[in-house]
């Protein structure tokens, strides 16, 4: 398809650079054969008893460093951790660095350049691993926030980049439809009987890049790989509830693309450990999934195509001109949608 095709006019206005406050006050678009302004509050009415809600448990890193090459400005983001000190990393201004430099971060905290590419990825060697990198990184590293979030990274950004549900370090994004959930709304999803299971996706940078190609199909080869995994008690409860009729809710395009990877032709879903670069675009046979809550997307991204794959294009503009119009905000600190698949009514 043409990635024109996924294309929409969006007032920067309506990008949200701060969160609801409460997180659980956003707004919820109810999107199947008619639209519905609702509040994420509703969720759990929307639900049924039965229904297996599956997170992204996945933890966001204070991934982006800035240092020093002699006297000139580096701005790295660290996006993958190859063990032994070394991350791979996107670098700004990458064209002026070269093998065997060293970027000088905080006070005994610095890397060297052991490999770099053309598309601006480099690899790091830290000096240092483990716990005292993780705490180099805590003291000296920001919150990765997306680039249309147009100012810096500050305190709040800490506790406000990250799900209810994190535990597991390694994203460089948050799983953004679980930034909705609160105390209270885990309380009312138990009083209604449905159910929550975890994954783990360590969403990578490849979510922020644009599409530069033409077609989608061309778009395939250039998809980043992330690590993933579903535990042996997941891919059970999963199983066990599509066998009492119940559905499964996946809270977002991160716990959506895991469990697609994961699940079989028939959707029976199997423990994993590994990279999926699953690329969804309209025409892909959903197996393991249900009902999608998620944020509203970038147009010409990858991930407005997974949601017009998954509930239609021509469903999903109508619903993206309706936000729009009714002032929904967008993007990773904006508003949710509940998606129902093409074929449902």
């Amino acid at each position: 398809m043409r990635v024109d095709d996924f294309d929409f006019a969006l007032p920067p206005e309506l990008i949200a650079s701060r969160p609801a406050s409460p997180r659980d006050s956003s707004r919820l678009l109810l999107v199947r054969d008619r639209l519905e302004d609702r509040a994420i509050l509703d969720l759990p009415k929307l639900l049924r008893a039965g229904d297996l809600l599956v997170v992204n448990d996945t933890r966001v890193i204070p991934a982006r460093l800035i240092g020093r090459r002699g006297t000139a400005r580096v701005e790295v983001t660290l996006h993958r951790d190859l063990g032994g000190g070394q991350w791979r990393a996107f670098a700004k201004g990458s064209k002026k660095l070269k093998p065997g430099d060293r970027i000088e971060f905080g006070e005994g905290f610095a890397a060297r350049v052991s490999d770099k590419n053309e598309e601006g990825d480099v690899t790091l060697a830290f000096d240092c691993e483990g716990a005292a990198f993780r705490d180099a990184l805590a003291r000296h590293g920001h919150v990765p926030l997306p680039p249309y979030i147009k100012r810096p990274d500050d305190a709040g950004d800490r506790a406000d980049y990250q799900t209810i549900f994190a535990a597991t370090d390694g994203a460089i994004a948050a799983p953004t439809a679980g930034l909705h959930f609160t105390g209270r709304m885990l309380a009312a999803l138990d009083a209604a009987g449905i159910a929550r299971a975890t994954v783990t996706l360590h969403v990578g940078a490849g979510t922020f890049l644009p599409v530069k190609v033409a077609d989608t199909r061309d778009h395939k080869k250039k998809m980043h790989a992330e690590m993933g995994f579903v535990a042996a008690e997941t891919a059970r409860r999963i199983n066990e509830t599509r066998e009492r009729g119940g559905r499964i809710v996946a809270i977002g395009t991160t716990s959506l693309r895991i469990l697609e990877s994961a699940g079989d032709e028939r959707g029976r879903m199997s423990p994993f450990a590994g990279e999926t670069a699953l690329f969804i675009t309209p025409g892909y046979r959903f197996k393991a999934v249900d009902l999608l809550l998620t944020n509203f997307h970038l147009p010409r991204s990858t991930l407005f195509m997974l949601v017009a794959a998954f509930a239609g294009l021509a469903r999903m503009k109508a619903a993206y001109a309706h936000a729009v119009a009714a002032r929904y905000r967008f993007f990773s600190y904006g508003d949710a949608c509940l998606l129902f698949p093409e074929q449902a009514t």
